[in-house]
């Protein structure tokens, strides 16, 4: 590592957003299990109440830089559709 004042406030910054980035990545997976969880156990109320806190989660991610837009995108539709499949009883 460099020994200049930048390169150490560059160094600091990235130490942060990595665990940031960390945090929320984190959140994300479990806001996804729980939406799967629910799934799993045939719940199409709580599915589709734990799938808009996970699409918010994932869009603000997506915002955020943390994850890809087309990921996120790719993400929230696929859970979308496993919960209107549940819904529908197909």
């Amino acid at each position: 590592m460099a020994n200049h004042a930048s390169a150490l406030k560059r160094h600091r910054q990235n130490e942060k957003r990595r665990h940031r980035n960390q945090a929320i990545k984190t959140r994300l997976r479990h806001l996804v299990r729980a939406v799967r969880e629910a799934l799993t156990a045939r719940d199409p109320n709580t599915a589709a109440a734990r799938l808009v806190d996970a699409a918010r989660a994932l869009d603000k991610a997506a915002t955020k830089g943390v994850v890809h837009r087309r990921n996120a995108s790719r993400r929230i539709a696929r859970l979308t559709h496993a919960v209107g499949q549940l819904k529908t009883g197909s």
